[in-house]
């Protein structure tokens, strides 16, 4: 194998999940071989900005790595432009990357799948995106790893002649979609990823990942995931910029590595339906929508005194 990709580490402001998720990383098989590249985000209130500085101490203490960079923004990009101007900077000088945020719990032999499949697949231009996550999937005939049509951004990599195709305009991006292609993006209705992207032209969010997918989609590529989660979300706890207080997402992480990739470059359709009936039943009953939308209110409310 070559030498590691490079691995972009995206900061904000939460020094617990920080220092949790470079705890994880540290073990992982491969990090002591593996340039570690830390974006901090500058403060975008003063509320922000002990917990920016807290971040920025924890990461110039950190070893484990063959080297480590603290990139440090004066000012506040936001995670969108943070994330896009970091990977883009790590593809163009070294051709791949690995990118995580500051709240994933890795499997020690995550950074050793990221490495076999971008080695692997290198020169498949159908292969975009390589993903670390993936949902609570029942289905136990599932193959080790299989291909996917949607981009899932807990934990993932790519390459630069993958990123090259993303297109940050939405305008662009929704002017190619028909009913047909709507339906197919959205895993037939059963994920809000055309909503997302309705929500981001009309200024409701500002996700880097909505608009990654629709670039992957439109390119006709595929995504690598494994059939168990060799990340966990730690983030979904209220804490995050982006992030409610869930658990549907909830995932065992895998303490094996990966031993098998897929030699035909084909959208797995048992992995497909696996991934279409847990979107279809993730939110359970309505009564049990209720009781998780009151815990969330509850915590929420508990949290701002």
């Amino acid at each position: 194998m070559t030498s590691p990709a490079p691995i972009a580490l995206f900061v904000y402001n939460r020094p617990d999940h920080t220092s949790e998720t470079l705890a994880h990383l540290r073990k992982n098989e491969l990090a002591s071989e593996s340039e570690l590249f830390i974006y901090s985000d500058g403060a975008k209130t003063a509320k922000d900005k002990q917990g920016v500085l807290d971040v920025r101490r924890i990461a110039r203490e950190v070893t484990g790595f063959k080297t480590i960079k603290l990139i440090e923004r004066e000012s506040n990009l936001g995670l969108a432009n943070s994330v896009i101007s970091g990977v883009t900077d790590l593809v163009n000088t070294h051709g791949r990357v690995i990118v995580f945020e500051d709240d994933l719990v890795s499997s020690p032999y995550t950074l050793k799948y990221f490495n076999d499949a971008l080695e692997r697949y290198q020169n498949d231009d159908k292969v975009m995106h390589i993903s670390s996550y993936i949902f609570p999937l029942e289905n136990s005939e599932l193959p080790e790893t299989f291909f996917f049509r949607a981009a899932f951004s807990w934990g993932w990599a790519t390459w630069d002649r993958a990123w090259k195709n993303f297109e940050p305009d939405i305008d662009k991006l929704i002017s190619k979609f028909d009913a047909q292609k709507i339906n197919q993006f959205s895993i037939e209705g059963t994920m809000n990823f055309w909503k997302q992207m309705l929500d981001f032209k009309a200024g409701k969010n500002n996700s880097w990942a909505i608009r990654w997918y629709a670039s992957v989609f439109l390119n006709g590529g595929l995504t690598l995931n494994p059939s168990r989660s060799l990340v966990h979300n730690i983030g979904h706890d209220g804490s995050g910029t982006h992030s409610n207080i869930e658990n549907m997402y909830s995932t065992h992480v895998a303490q094996q590595p990966v031993t098998y990739l897929p030699d035909v470059i084909k959208e797995n359709e048992k992995a497909y339906d696996a991934i279409k009936y847990f979107l279809s039943n993730r939110k359970g009953s309505i009564l049990k929508r209720l009781i998780r939308r009151a815990k969330q209110l509850k915590v929420k409310y508990f949290s701002r005194g």
